[in-house]
């Protein structure tokens, strides 16, 4: 049974009437809503803050705003250890929330006054007469920065984690549950989105940076309070110690028998969990890896760490199926953080008239959101049914086939986003030309929505229901992990790229200089379609082979 190892609030066993299901599961989508009507378009529109009002040049405001979404990705995994490990998920997030509400009332102090950061300057026509951000004043900013990417990470897996605890996988009503949890859990970050950008972006352009930050700090105070009072509807995964040292444990001791030969019953290993009672599930020994069943081989040796239960061997042999995925679904990923954040840019330079309203770039995001929420829904209510009746699957296609409709879909965006970038500086070149319309970056942003429609549910899907149960928050936390690796290797790939394209073009690289005309985006454009398209059959070799 998948209730076994959950716990009511009270640490009883839970009541599958009273506890979980669809009414538990609503206390974290507002919470997943709140959460991103603050950070979605603090992600999106960070460059320009950094830019415009902390005067970094392009290269240093594209890599900080990576970085920045990197850490957010990272960081769930030190809440996802946590909440596995220690604490029930539940208190992870009351825990962590905290931070990251402190990361954005620092935000809000500094941006609000005026002695904290750069005085203002004509950052597009005279960039060499300002001044970026330094001394005291990027200790600030850099420390406001990266208390939100702690908060936010541990919520984000442990809200994941602890929204899947409350569907019963062995039961077919709740299983298609906890596949429709999914894919609202991934509607609501959209949902989330789409406020934050029509808002929070507004509040940001005319209002100030200031009361924005101020304003996200509210969302997640609230959004706390909130998932808070869910707490007598939860069923709570109660922890099994560190994940970590029981496969660090299996590694050690199946180095230590390496010479041993595999009996040839099962009834010869250590198949029953241990006197701690850390195992919350029993898994059957499977066939690959057999190297590491040596490890549940009990053969006297009495020190720590040379015996480990069938279980135990079975938690890390998944960890080594999944590692092929988890790489590949990381090289697929690292053109998506800088498609996202140079698209913002790219606005900046171009007509955002509609009508007589000019539009922020950052709210071009709305496209995308847009079209996921309404995707997600059709495919929830409409698509998915009928998809299970054609392939037998509950959740309609496998996940791998999801997340590989995602990579085509990013190779495609970054050749749009390619060719409509060639055009906007020829554009820009041209004496007397108007400035091409920010409705051109429709198409890449149509297409960035399908990604996040397919891939991130997907690999979200995947990993949730790979991982063992006493390793669910990691395992949700290993797709917001990709997104960070992803997200450091796009900013390393900025810096080789301006440094190799500077050696070559007389001092000057692709993505330098104050603003875009003086850049190649275009061609740096077309090196990540190439560099998507590669990473994308490679999936499909890894995807193939698991």
């Amino acid at each position: 049974m998948a209730l076994q190892g959950l716990v009511d609030w009270r640490g009883r066993p839970v009541n599958q009437k009273r506890h979980g299901g669809v009414k538990a599961s609503m206390f974290i989508h507002f919470l997943i809503v709140m959460a991103n009507i603050a950070n979605i378009p603090m992600i999106l529109n960070l460059v320009s803050y950094l830019h415009g009002t902390m005067h970094m040049g392009v290269k240093d405001a594209s890599t900080t705003s990576t970085n920045f979404f990197g850490a957010i990705c990272f960081f769930s995994f030190l809440g996802a250890f946590v909440s596995d490990s220690y604490i029930k998920r539940f208190y992870t997030i009351l825990i962590f929330a905290p931070i990251e509400i402190m990361g954005y009332v620092l935000l809000a102090f500094q941006a609000h006054l005026p002695s904290l950061h750069p005085p203002p300057c004509d950052m597009i026509n005279r960039p060499n007469e300002c001044a970026p951000v330094s001394g005291r004043n990027l200790s600030l900013l850099t420390l406001g920065l990266y208390l939100i990417p702690v908060g936010e990470g541990s919520l984000r897996s442990c809200a994941a984690a602890l929204g899947g605890d409350q569907f019963d996988g062995d039961d077919p009503a709740e299983l298609h549950g906890k596949i429709s949890f999914f894919n609202w859990f991934a509607f609501c970050i959209s949902l989330g989105g789409f406020v934050g950008l029509v808002f929070l972006v507004w509040v940001q352009d005319n209002e100030g940076w200031g009361l924005s930050f101020a304003l996200a700090a509210i969302m997640v105070l609230v959004g706390t309070v909130v998932v808070s009072g869910g707490l007598p509807f939860y069923r709570h995964q109660k922890p099994t110690g560190s994940p970590l040292a029981r496969i660090f444990q299996v590694f050690v001791a199946a180095f230590r028998k390496r010479k041993l030969s595999l009996p040839e019953n099962v009834t010869e290993m250590h198949v029953a969990t241990d006197s701690t009672g850390t195992s919350v599930e029993f898994m059957q020994r499977t066939s690959d890896f057999k190297f590491l069943d040596k490890a549940a081989v009990d053969d006297g040796d009495t020190r720590g760490q040379s015996l480990c239960t069938v279980t135990q061997v079975e938690e890390a042999k998944i960890i080594l199926r999944m590692l092929p995925i988890f790489l590949s679904s990381v090289l697929g990923n690292v053109s998506i953080p800088l498609l996202l954040s140079l698209t913002v840019q790219q606005g900046g330079t171009m007509d955002t008239r509609l009508g007589g309203t000019s539009i922020p770039p950052a709210s071009l995001f709305i496209v995308p959101i847009v079209f996921q929420m309404l995707i997600l829904v059709a495919y929830d209510r409409a698509a998915l049914p009928w998809l299970r009746r054609a392939t037998g699957y509950a959740g309609g296609v496998t996940h791998l086939q999801r997340v590989g409709v995602g990579f085509a879909s990013s190779v495609m965006a970054l050749a749009v986003a390619a060719v409509v970038e060639g055009c906007r500086r020829r554009s820009a070149a041209s004496a007397g030309a108007p400035p091409m319309s920010v409705f051109w970056l429709t198409p890449q942003f149509f297409l960035l929505g399908v990604m996040d429609v397919t891939s991130f549910v997907g690999l979200l899907e995947f990993f949730y229901s790979e991982a063992s149960a006493g390793m669910k928050s990691i395992g949700g936390a290993i797709v917001f992990c990709i997104l960070g690796v992803a997200s450091w290797l796009g900013s390393f790939l900025i810096q080789v790229v301006n440094h190799a394209t500077a050696r070559q073009g007389g001092g000057h690289g692709w993505l330098d200089g104050a603003n875009l005309n003086a850049s190649r985006l275009d061609l740096f454009y077309w090196l990540l379609a190439v560099f998507a398209l590669v990473s994308f059959f490679l999936y499909l070799l890894c995807a193939w082979r698991s």
